[in-house]
Order: C-alpha cells, then sequence, then structure tokens
C-alpha cells in the first residue's frame, strides 16, 4: 500500500510516479517511499470529502461514533505492530511507542468519543435555538514527532462533530499513517468521509490549505509553516486551530525537592529525544542552587541508555533524521560558543555506536536569556539551566519567550505553586508533577498557535454555531 493513496474510500495509485525516500534513523538506511501526491490528488480528495459532506454531517451521532468505536477497536488490535512501525521510521524506543506513541493515541481516542457522546449540539438561550454543526471539509496536516497521537486526535474530533477529513502526514513519518488508513478502511466508513493523501508541506500541504473547498485546517508542526499556512489562508478567512512550536520553561521554587524534582524535568525534556513541542527544555531554579540542580541533572542523564529502538532496555532512541540531527548538534555548538557551561553530553554521537543520529541527553548550566538556546526551540535533548534571583524574576524569565504551550511549578507548598502557575503565560501549566489530563484543552499562547485539540474543546474547534431565532 506504500505506492498508494486513499481517496473515496478506495487505495489508488497517483497519477506521478514520483516518490518520498523514508530512512530508519538508527540504521540511516531507506525503508521504503511514500507517493509525492499532485495538487490534482489534492483536488480529488477534496471533492471526495466535499461530495460526502452533505451525508456524513447529517449522520446521526450515535452512527458516526460506532464507526470511531470500530476504528479504535481496529487500533487496538493492531497496536503491536503500530509500536513497530512508528520505532523504525520514528527512532522511539519500542516501550515508548507501546504507552506514548500508541497507548496515548488510543487513551486521546476514546476521549474524543466520550466527550462526543456527552456533548450537547443544542441549546436553548432565551427565545433562540442555538446549533452546533460541523463546520465541512476538514485539512488534517499532521507531524513527525507524535505522528499517530496527532492524527487520531484530529482525526477523531473532526469526524465525531460531523466534518469529512482529507489527512497529511508528515512524510518524513507516514507509515503508521498508511497502517490506520487500513483500519479506517475496515471500519467502513462511507466513501469520501476520510482521504488521504501524502507528500510535501510545500506541495501537497499548500495545495490543501489552498484548496477553496477547504473550510477549516488543522494543523501541528513548526511555528515557521503555521506563519505560511496562515498566509494562505488568510484570503478565504478559512478558520484554523495550529499547534505550534514551544520553549516550555519549569520553575523549580525554593522550597522544592530539587533530587526529585530535577530528575523528572529532565525527563520532560528528554522524552522522545526532546522532540516534543512541550518539552520541558528551560529548568528556572534560584541561583544559589544552579550547581547542585546541574550536578543532580548530570547523575540522571547519565542513567539513560542509549540505543537501538528495538531494544527493550532502551530509554532514549535516536533524532529522527541527519537534518534534525545536524540542527540539534548546532544548537549545542550554540550553546558552548555562547558560553553556557557543558555539564554532560555535546555533539559526539556516544562512543559505543557506530551509526543512528543520536545526540547523547546534553545539560548546559548558566544559561542566559540572550543565547539561542534559551530562546529557541531546539527540538533535541538539550537542557538549559537558568538561576534566578526571586519569584517575580523566575515568572519573568519564564515568560521571557515569543511561545507560550506548556510549562511547570515545582513547589513544597501546592497554593504557591498554583499561585505562580497563574502568572505563567502558557496554554498549561503542569503542578507538582502532575498527571496529563485528556480531556483538558491543549494548545498555546502568542507564537505556539491558536486554539485548542482534546476533549470538548477539541471538538468544538471543527463545529460553527448557528442561532434560530425562535
Amino acid at each position: 500500500m506504500r505506492s498508494a493513496i486513499y481517496l473515496d474510500g478506495s487505495w489508488q495509485r497517483p497519477e506521478s510516479p514520483d516518490a518520498i525516500p523514508v530512512f530508519d534513523p538508527y540504521t540511516e538506511a531507506s525503508i521504503g517511499s511514500v507517493p509525492e501526491c499532485t495538487p490534482a490528488e489534492v483536488g480529488r480528495a477534496v471533492a471526495a470529502s466535499r461530495r460526502a459532506f452533505a451525508s456524513w454531517s447529517r449522520t446521526p451521532l450515535k452512527e458516526r461514533l460506532d464507526h470511531l468505536d470500530a476504528i479504535a477497536q481496529g487500533l487496538r488490535e493492531r497496536a503491536e505492530e503500530m509500536a513497530r512501525t512508528i520505532s523504525e521510521e520514528l527512532g522511539a524506543p519500542i516501550v515508548d511507542s507501546r504507552a506514548s506513541q500508541v497507548g496515548l493515541s488510543l487513551t486521546g481516542f476514546d476521549g474524543v468519543v466520550s466527550v462526543a457522546r456527552g456533548y450537547a449540539f443544542e441549546e436553548e438561550i432565551g427565545t433562540s435555538l442555538v446549533i452546533r454543526e460541523p463546520m465541512g471539509v476538514a485539512a488534517c496536516i499532521t507531524p513527525w514527532n507524535y505522528p499517530l497521537h496527532q492524527i487520531t486526535l484530529k482525526v477523531a474530533s473532526a469526524l465525531a462533530a460531523g466534518c469529512t477529513v482529507v489527512l497529511k502526514p508528515s512524510e518524513v513519518t507516514p507509515f503508521n499513517a498508511l497502517l490506520l488508513t487500513e483500519i479506517i478502511d475496515r471500519a467502513g466508513l462511507p466513501p469520501g468521509v476520510f482521504n488521504l493523501v501524502s507528500g510535501s508541506g510545500a506541495g501537497v500541504g499548500e495545495a490543501l490549505v489552498s484548496h477553496p473547498d477547504v473550510d477549516l485546517v488543522s494543523f501541528t508542526g513548526s511555528t515557521r509553516a503555521g506563519m505560511r499556512i496562515s498566509e494562505l489562508a488568510a484570503p478565504q478567512i478559512k478558520r484554523l486551530c495550529l499547534e505550534l512550536g514551544g520553549k516550555s520553561a519549569a520553575i523549580v521554587l525554593d522550597d522544592a525537592d530539587l533530587e526529585i524534582v530535577v530528575p523528572q524535568v529532565l525527563e520532560r525534556c528528554l522524552t522522545n529525544a526532546g522532540q516534543n513541542c512541550a518539552a520541558l527544555s528551560r529548568l528556572l531554579v534560584p541561583a544559589s542552587a544552579v550547581e547542585r540542580a546541574a550536578n543532580v541533572a548530570a547523575e540522571a542523564a547519565g542513567a539513560y541508555t542509549i540505543g537501538d529502538p528495538r531494544d527493550e532496555s532502551v530509554r532514549l532512541g535516536p533524532v529522527v533524521s541527519s537534518t534534525q540531527w545536524d540542527r540539534v548538534r548546532g544548537y549545542v555548538r550554540a550553546g558552548m560558543d555562547s558560553g553556557a557551561r557543558l555539564v554532560c553530553g555535546g555533539i559526539e554521537r556516544p562512543a559505543a555506536l557506530s551509526h543512528g543520529y543520536f545526540v547523547p541527553p546534553t545539560v548546559f548550566s548558566e544559561v542566559r536569556p540572550e543565547m539561542s538556546i534559551f530562546r529557541e526551540e531546539i527540538f533535541g535533548p538539550v537542557l538549559g539551566i537558568t538561576g534566578y534571583e526571586s519569584e517575580d524574576e523566575a515568572v519573568a524569565l519564564a515568560n521571557d519567550s515569543d511561545y507560550g504551550l506548556s510549562g511547570a511549578v515545582w513547589s513544597a507548598d501546592r497554593d504557591r505553586a498554583v499561585g505562580v502557575a497563574r502568572n505563567l503565560r502558557t496554554g498549561q501549566v503542569t503542578v507538582n508533577g502532575g498527571a496529563y489530563n485528556f480531556l483538558a484543552p491543549f494548545g498555546g499562547y502568542k507564537r505556539s498557535g491558536l486554539g485548542r485539540e482534546s476533549g470538548r474543546y477539541g471538538l468544538e474547534e471543527f463545529l460553527q454555531v448557528k442561532s434560530l431565532q425562535l
């Protein structure tokens, strides 16, 4: 199926023979390719979605959710196959692929179905009947770092709302999307309700965003790409949901236990080799505790097993590509050149490994706000430690960013931590290591994007509001 795309309820070969190679970031070898679609295929996919929308939008909610339940069941049945596919194309350790890449995708998918089942699509306000109805054709453009999770979250919300979908997955990690499409095909959705096209962002993505019959675009990726999408969508006033970059700060207050907290922050920085838009990549600690925090972080980093993602004992795999490898190591060099103190890690592949796009767990201390490693999203396993003199300065440092996607606060006093969290200009804040809640909204302030995903808030991105004056 890697030579085909999914249009109007069937697998079809695109007109162009052009293909995009896909690489295993551990072996550095090609593991296949996917078609490079043309704007003509994009047009066919959108046309199929537009034809299907009239009937799908009027399909009873229970019937729509029955289809989604069937998709979720199919994913459960092929969960191990999916996890191994993601490990191969992304480089995520197999343990993480099962738990985070596939497990969280299923949890989020089920959460969307649960929310939709109890959602009030109509309500009376005074003499008006307010109706929430589907937006129309949804273009879902997804990233390579959490490929399945982002696909399932968008697609489940769109289909539950009554929208039809054209999906363009990342060309870097596309095989999980093809596997999910097999599952969707077997779930028996009506033709045209779900379509998949493959290709680059510059080619296929831009054609999809610009298409006049696309009513909304749900995109997760870089801020630069989000800006381009905004430009393309502006003439048609399309609705946009953009989940973009991040440079999230973890504030450790002076009453918190560094020995407990710093390893937790490091883990949330290194997860998925740091390729996480919500990674806690800035650690803010009292100035008097910088050296101690650096030592604790270095010790914790040394415990990470690095190697073949297929190995059950590995905790840190390679970054996704040679391009990403060069990018991350460039930031590490910049950090060293700018005067930050390299505590551990660096630009060299671990000595025991002769291949693979590996960046060791890297910790800098004495990071200053003017440095690129403080300000710019690295998207790799790199943590920067900065000291502060007061609680107010800690908040100011955390907010001194173009981004506002996530953050964290730790304190022995929960109320104090919540008070600090309220002052952070970011879409979500973890307090004392609180667990992620799939029913809560996920999205950012500032250059981290527009709109929200997950739960009721994610469903509503795919709905528009009509009022009937009775």
